[in-house]
């Protein structure tokens, strides 16, 4: 059994060895913290004999606010979804058979009477929206197409004008877009019907498009 005394001497040579280590360890924080002062002054000596003297701007007391970063892109997905509008929409697609069989080539799916395709040509719907593909490329005008007949639906838009020209710019004077913005708008479900525009809205030069609502 261990004597009372035994036991302090025990504890007191613990408690000595704790303050040891405590002293050491205060001893190398000291010398860290020096050796990164003098480690600034030297860089600060450096810069001030690189460009001259500098003075430390008065604290004004404002308080830094951290940015918030910016939100990231779906760059990725954005370029995906342009590469998935062109292949989908074909110009290989047989439309012919699908168009009714007026002298401005209109178009309704099965589900759509005909009421609302003579309504869609009196403009009984407001135009919300329209794109204009004069001066674009084939591949140009498809990629806008299908985007902003995407984009609109997605907006909950129901009649969008599409701008396709009649052609008079065009060698032999024939409009290069219109037959393929007929063949493409079949191609796309939110397209309900189709017409051609009254004398007011561009006439044989553009399409009074019906979307889903």
């Amino acid at each position: 059994m261990k004597s009372p005394l035994f036991n302090s001497l025990q504890d007191l040579k613990t408690l000595q060895r704790e303050l040891q280590l405590r002293q050491r360890e205060q001893q190398e924080r000291l010398v860290r913290e020096a050796a990164q002062a003098r480690l600034r002054d030297q860089e600060r000596r450096l810069f001030e004999l690189s460009i001259g003297p500098v003075t430390t701007l008065p604290d004004k007391g404002l308080v830094q606010h951290a940015r918030n970063k910016p939100e990231a892109e779906p760059l990725q997905r954005e370029l995906d979804e342009r590469e998935a509008l062109r292949q989908a929409l074909s110009d290989d697609f047989d439309v012919d058979s699908l168009l009714e069989t007026d002298e401005t080539l209109s178009f309704r799916r099965s589900e759509i009477g005909p009421d609302v395709v003579r309504k869609l040509r009196r403009g009984h719907w407001t135009l919300q929206a329209q794109i204009d593909l004069h001066g674009l490329r084939r591949d140009q005008a498809r990629e806008a197409l299908g985007g902003f007949i995407q984009d609109s639906a997605r907006r909950g838009l129901r009649c969008v004008r599409v701008v396709h020209g009649k052609g008079n710019g065009s060698p032999g004077r024939e409009p290069v877009l219109k037959g393929r913005v007929r063949r493409w708008l079949v191609q796309k479900q939110e397209v309900l019907a189709f017409v051609q525009a009254r004398a007011s809205d561009g006439g044989s030069g553009a399409l009074m498009v019906l979307l889903k609502g």
